[in-house]
């Protein structure tokens, strides 16, 4: 009898872990009606962009971004409107036209106001013993051309290096992209 309890506890514990794998699976893969991946980065086109409250310029406008290269996370689509998050977890649909493939993140945003001396660094190569180029406050913007899984090439202001992949917020954990 407690063979088959134990046979039909695995079987049960097998299907339950099977499906919770095909779930994440098919959230890593899932696909707006563009196309493209949900979710995914990009960033801001313009210097002033409207976050709305809907996917229609009938919808008030809840927040104005007044700089271009924000990095936003796209969650939804609908038409030609998409849903996106910013780093502080604001969410509100901006029309597509508005946005840039161009990847950019923001150095460690979560660190902000945590205290005098706070800095993430760029570094000259893609190892955390490399040399460091530049200290940056956190919520500074950069460009970024490429990640590895680990580490991402970034410029701010001219300056280019490396910085620690989960030091930023724009690209996903263990995301390589060039």
């Amino acid at each position: 009898m407690r063979h088959v309890i134990f046979k039909a506890s695995a079987l049960l514990l097998a299907m339950f872990l099977g499906t919770a794998l095909t779930s994440v699976a098919h959230a890593q893969a899932a696909k707006g009606p563009s196309g493209l991946p949900l979710p995914r980065f990009v960033s801001l086109k313009a210097r002033s962009v409207n976050l709305r409250i809907g996917p229609s310029l009938d919808y008030a406008v809840a927040f104005r971004y007044l700089k271009s290269g924000v990095p936003v996370e796209i969650i939804q689509e609908y038409d030609n409107w998409r849903r996106v998050r910013d780093a502080d977890g604001t969410e509100g649909w901006v029309n597509q036209a508005l946005l840039s493939g161009d990847r950019t993140a923001l150095a460690a945003p979560w660190m902000r106001g945590k205290g005098e001396g706070i800095f993430v660094n760029l570094r000259r190569d893609p190892q955390g013993t490399a040399p460091i180029v530049a200290r940056m406050e956190p919520g500074v913007q950069l460009r970024i051309g490429e990640c590895n899984g680990d580490w991402c090439h970034a410029e701010t202001q001219g300056v280019e290096g490396w910085i620690a992949q989960s030091e930023i917020w724009g690209a996903y954990p263990g995301e390589a992209f060039k």
